[in-house]
């Protein structure tokens, strides 16, 4: 129901989807999909270009989501799994029976959405996901979702919007490959995928207001790594780490 939900708003919003790569996903087993995270629709879109494969992702996503009425049925039907922060190796050996059970766990490594627009210092559970049970690592890039609706008041609904998905080839862990040299590696990988997209992406910004949602290497006015980090630590002292 969920799907036909979105996949109805995506067709009505004429979003452009440009896809690209999602035979690297695939088509039967167990795999762990590391994504990065720019926006609150993230998630949806990865799961748009799985349907291409016709596999469903079961994604790790804050425990705070499942804190929401109705928002949290859904999410649990969906079999998503919920991750607190404080104890988080619960979640993560939810995420191991699920890729016990052949399915596809999807991770943010990064966490919480980056206000740079760029990849931020992942977390190692996505490597020690792939590498606790030797199956295959899926670095996947979005690339415009944050257009339509991310952090900061940051939301539009402007059609045709273009989004891009790229599904990079997997990665697997050599023979004694720790989890951080893994997750090193990945983040190389995701960061040329980035390159990649950000590179070919056809919309362009309408105004210089509109520079918010590019780089600020790349000419937009999105804060550089180091002040997206403090960003994100007054965040949380304002509000709590709740949506993010």
């Amino acid at each position: 129901m969920v799907i036909r939900i979105f996949g109805t708003l995506f067709g009505l919003m004429g979003y452009r989807f440009d896809v690209r790569g999602v035979d690297n996903l695939p088509a039967e087993g167990a795999g762990v999909i590391a994504a990065n995270h720019i926006g609150f629709l993230d998630f949806t879109f990865i799961g748009y270009a799985a349907r291409r494969r016709k596999r469903l992702v079961r994604f790790m996503a804050k425990r705070s989501t499942f804190e929401i009425p109705v928002v949290a049925w859904f999410m649990r039907k969906m079999r998503h799994i919920p991750v607190d922060r404080k104890a988080g190796f619960r979640a993560y050996r939810q995420g191991l029976r699920e890729l016990d059970q052949g399915q596809l766990v999807g991770v943010f490594p990064e966490a919480t959405i980056s206000r740079s627009w760029l990849l931020k210092p992942f977390k190692r559970g996505a490597a020690g996901l792939s590498i606790s049970r030797q199956v295959p690592l899926i670095p996947v890039i979005v690339w415009g979702g944050h257009r339509i609706y991310t952090v900061d008041g940051h939301r539009s609904l402007r059609r045709r919007m273009p989004v891009t998905i790229i599904v990079g080839e997997a990665l697997h862990a050599g023979a004694d490959e720790s989890i951080d040299e893994l997750s090193a590696r990945l983040h190389g990988h995701m960061e040329a995928l980035l390159d990649e997209a950000i590179e070919s992406y056809p919309g362009k910004p309408h105004n210089e207001d509109d520079r918010w949602w590019l780089p600020y290497d790349r000419g937009g006015t999105a804060p550089d790594p180091e002040t997206a980090a403090v960003l994100d630590r007054e965040a949380v002292a304002r509000i709590g780490d709740t949506f993010e």
